[in-house]
């Protein structure tokens, strides 16, 4: 099966780079064009990007030319790792000119006709694209992945929604790579927790209520729920945990919540897909569980870590979770959506094979 190439915008940054390394030797996608600030522009792409991740830049990335942001893009699907300023205009730019743009901007995240995809959770959000071309007059698209903390909150109510959740209160502890590079002064974050995360804490009560909405065919019916949050940034690299109390209408057993935690896999195809997890949610039974640095690796990532159920005096129930911020809460996140919309045939140009679904 021949690759789809596919642009990276913002891929000298922290989470294009993050980009650059999760699609190197992707089964469906090769990363043909790198699109970076004008500073980088012109430059190879080893030269302009100051690798910040793991390892080594991937060698077919190297010797990539950067394209400055306003240049013409012939990859059918674009990645962005734009900054919210600079996502603004050029995403529905690439979107009206036909490109399918997968973004981790938070611009057009609650725009009405904009999916908001967490593929296990919402995979028939995925139908506000027809509208979205109908309304717009384009044959591309513009999908959008949630905010990072809201994503582990998310993936962990999704299975509570058929208990009925009314009320939910968040408190967050957020990776400094969640601030982007070089992100929060080392005087500021050693030895401290910063209590406030500028602009997180009305994603944290708006973002998941679309995201658990029902589509109804024309547009999201938000959750009819609560929410309530607290966001602060703490001195890990990477990794978001979020302290979560919930209440729910029908009173399940604690078994019965982890039972629904621990069967959850999402509909067909997604589990299927190249970088959907084996476990979306994987439940620790261990009364110190999980933790940021020994946990958000689970899955390559792409899983969502639960513990430390027990009863809320006030709302009925409390459990932490945690979420890897710049994969799956960021590139990873991106690139599932782009397989689902691949598998569902929003990419015109690309249709895996059957026997490439897993």
């Amino acid at each position: 099966m021949q690759k789809l190439d596919v642009a990276v915008l913002g891929a000298t940054g922290a989470v294009g780079q993050r980009f650059i390394q999760l699609l190197e030797n992707h089964p469906w996608f090769r990363v043909a064009e790198v699109v970076g600030s004008e500073r980088s522009a012109g430059r190879r792409y080893g030269e302009a990007a100051r690798w910040v991740l793991d390892g080594e830049a991937p060698a077919s990335a190297l010797d990539l030319p950067v394209k400055p942001l306003d240049a013409p893009l012939n990859s059918p699907l674009v990645f962005s790792a734009l900054p919210k300023e600079a996502a603004d205009i050029r995403e529905i730019e690439l979107a009206a000119e036909g490109h399918v743009v997968c973004t981790n901007a938070s611009s057009n995240r609650m725009v009405e006709d904009v999916p908001l995809l967490l593929p296990e959770v919402n995979a028939d959000h995925v139908g506000l694209i027809d509208i979205q071309r109908q309304q717009r007059g384009w044959s591309g698209a513009l999908v959008a992945n949630s905010n990072c903390t809201a994503m582990p909150v998310v993936m962990a109510l999704a299975p509570l929604r058929q208990f009925g959740v009314s009320k939910v209160a968040i408190v967050s502890q957020q990776a400094t790579s969640g601030a982007g590079y070089p992100g929060v002064a080392a005087l500021d974050i050693l030895d401290n927790v910063v209590p406030y995360v500028g602009g997180e804490e009305d994603k944290l009560e708006t973002e998941p209520l679309r995201m658990l909405g029902a589509f109804d065919g024309g547009r999201v019916q938000w959750l009819p729920a609560i929410v309530s949050s607290s966001c602060n940034r703490v001195s890990v690299v990477d990794g978001h945990l979020v302290n979560v109390s919930v209440e729910l209408e029908a009173k399940p057993s604690l078994e019965a919540v982890i039972e629904a935690w621990e069967s959850f896999r999402g509909a067909e195809p997604v589990p299927s897909l190249p970088s959907a997890p084996a476990e979306p949610l994987h439940y620790f039974r261990q009364p110190d569980r999980p933790q940021i640095r020994r946990d958000r690796g689970y899955g390559k990532g792409m899983t969502t870590s639960i513990g430390r159920l027990r009863p809320c005096p006030i709302l009925g129930y409390k459990f932490v979770a945690l979420s890897h911020n710049t994969i799956r809460g960021a590139a990873g996140g991106s690139i599932l959506n782009a397989e689902l919309l691949a598998v569902q045939g929003f990419i015109p140009q690309f249709q895996p094979d059957a026997e490439a679904v897993r």
